[in-house]
């Protein structure tokens, strides 16, 4: 089979660079947890090549993914960042992402770390590896996402339906969803 990277990241060099560094890596870190969940969140409805465009300046704008510090962010802070061009402003998605990182916090103290309640949900820990193709036979959603989302959606988080939830998963690396010739696919075979 002839080595060919996952074709969803075309030549853009931002995408090439994120699916070869970090997507598909599995995620342990509960600030980079949060990040993605954040910028999942931001993107719901938009394409991913707008919000990874985006992500520095959403890294100023939310305290560098702090859930501590996003959790405590105000009305003055909502209104702070609709006034920041650099991010996407929408009111909805700003104060989903304040009040899931209240949520996020919840999951820590009753968890240990948001880390540990999202790998919980896998069997023995290990992450899921699906063995595709193509990147047309990659579903939007899985079983998987629909009670991880159905789980998060029940503790209150929203814009956190399974098409996201299942993103966040490929993102962090729970879901290795590489295309079988992809030189970043974890277990070829």
């Amino acid at each position: 089979m002839q080595t060919q990277r996952c074709e969803w990241c075309g030549d853009d060099s931002l995408y090439v660079k994120y699916h070869d560094e970090e997507w598909g890596k599995p995620v342990h870190d509960d600030r980079v947890m949060f990040e993605f969940l954040l910028l999942e969140n931001a993107q719901a409805g938009l394409s991913w090549i707008t919000i990874l465009r985006k992500r520095e300046n959403y890294r100023k704008a939310f305290a560098r993914f702090d859930p501590k510090k996003v959790a405590k962010f105000t009305e003055k802070d909502v209104e702070r960042l609709m006034n920041d061009a650099g991010i996407v402003r929408n009111r909805l998605k700003i104060t989903a992402a304040i009040r899931n990182a209240q949520l996020f916090l919840d999951i820590q103290k009753e968890f240990g770390s948001f880390s540990a309640y999202l790998w919980g949900f896998l069997p023995d820990g290990k992450p899921v590896v699906n063995h595709h193709k193509s990147w047309k036979d990659i579903p939007p959603t899985s079983e998987l996402s629909d009670r991880i989302s159905a789980d998060m959606r029940k503790r209150g988080f929203k814009f956190f339906g399974s098409t996201i939830c299942y993103a966040h998963l490929q993102a962090t690396g729970l879901v290795d969803d590489h295309i079988e010739s992809c030189p970043c696919k974890r277990y070829n075979g």
